[in-house]
């Protein structure tokens, strides 16, 4: 069971996308996994043939635990793996007469579920093992669940759907006091002017259809990228008593879910992109987030943190940071402010950035340089 994230302690497994004796490789997805942040598409790190599954459908299993066995190509299978003995019968308890329950519908071994109907069955309480797929290749639709829902007999009683949030809120709580306990924090600030990347940015809109225009987000998430490139203290991991460098630039987004809640998966190899295809990347981020379809690599590889609320109003925003990761950048909105230059005052588009950074890791000078780095490349969006 993979750790998607610090504040991930166990998951539940939802299904299994493989089957003893199929190949994988690097990067396929094998398994969904419920976490208190919601269904995520675990993906393997290895090439190998699948020997066992060793964990069935609807177990909590604890990070790290093993959930199946590979086995190299040509490799004979090993032996089989005990089958978990029985559950004992639950005694009958006398009750009223209540119409019959539907009858399962005979699944394959392994059915499919779109992650919309799968978030759509738990709020209206829909057993999933009941229903007869009507989508392509036997996949369960949320019509489907719609429909399950809507011939529940008159009177039944609804089962009790988890609080999803208030469980992730538990773990976002969890893993931020960690944070504030165990990591040094230091604060720095700065006021941007960033009238020459809104301006540049309007004029290469207008030569986009509206599908395909970019917004402020994307050039600051690239912005940041390439800045970290100046300062790599800002980006890697605090582990075993040690700062230890990112190899990459995997910016990890915040993004508030609906209804609350909050993830911050990654944007891999964030400094290599053109500024279109870190909006193409982050809509999709965005959009996979809040339909429940993430990746368990992009909720565990981001290497640092930008969270950006100026969309909410807020001008200045001070993070916490997301262990093991080791600084968090933050953006507000654009405002309009009377600005001095060359001696002379004018009106101009300014934002405030400001870094949050571990002082174990990196000082306050190194941190001063990345965002003098910041303010110099959003002088020079073109060149991003």
């Amino acid at each position: 069971m993979p750790s998607l994230g610090a504040d991930m302690e166990a998951g539940t497994l939802v299904e299994w996308q493989i089957k003893p004796g199929q190949r994988v490789k690097r990067g396929d997805v094998v398994a969904v996994v419920e976490t208190q942040k919601g269904a995520v598409e675990v993906e393997i790190w290895d090439d190998g043939v699948v020997d066992q599954l060793l964990v069935e459908p609807g177990t909590k299993v604890p990070v790290g635990e093993v959930l199946a066995r590979l086995r190299a190509e040509g490799e004979a299978p090993g032996p089989a793996a005990a089958p978990a003995p029985p559950a004992a019968p639950p005694r009958e308890a006398a009750k009223p007469a209540s119409p019959p329950p539907p009858t399962p519908v005979a699944h394959p071994a392994r059915f499919k579920v779109s992650p919309v109907a799968r978030r759509r069955a738990q709020e209206l309480g829909v057993d999933l093992s009941l229903l007869a797929p009507s989508g392509p290749e036997g996949v369960i639709s949320m019509g489907d669940v719609e429909r399950a829902a809507q011939s529940r007999p008159a009177g039944a009683a609804r089962p009790a759907a988890p609080d999803k949030l208030a469980a992730m809120r538990q773990a976002i709580a969890a893993a931020m006091a960690k944070s504030k306990r165990e990591i040094p924090h230091y604060y720095l600030g700065t006021t941007i002017d960033a009238s020459r990347a809104t301006d540049w940015l309007e004029q290469e809109n207008l030569k986009r259809p509206v599908t395909q225009r970019v917004l402020l987000a994307a050039l600051l998430l690239k912005a940041v990228a390439v800045a970290l490139k100046d300062v790599p203290e800002l980006n890697g991991f605090w582990m075993d008593g040690a700062f230890k460098p990112a190899q990459a630039v995997h910016l990890g987004v915040g993004i508030g879910l609906r209804g609350g809640g909050l993830v911050a998966p990654a944007i891999r190899d964030a400094d290599g992109k053109t500024v279109p295809e870190m909006m193409q990347a982050l809509s999709d981020l965005v959009t996979r987030a809040r339909g429940g379809a993430l990746r368990s690599s992009e909720l565990s590889d981001a290497t640092v943190t930008v969270t950006n609320l100026g969309d909410q109003g807020v001008e200045t925003v001070y993070g916490v940071i997301y262990p093991p990761q080791v600084a968090l950048v933050g953006f507000g909105k654009v405002v309009e402010r009377p600005w001095v230059e060359n001696g002379g005052l004018c009106v101009r588009r300014l934002i405030h950035a400001t870094l949050c950074a571990d002082h174990r890791a990196s000082v306050g000078h190194r941190g001063a340089l990345f965002l003098s780095a910041l303010d110099r490349l959003l002088h020079e969006p073109e060149k991003l």
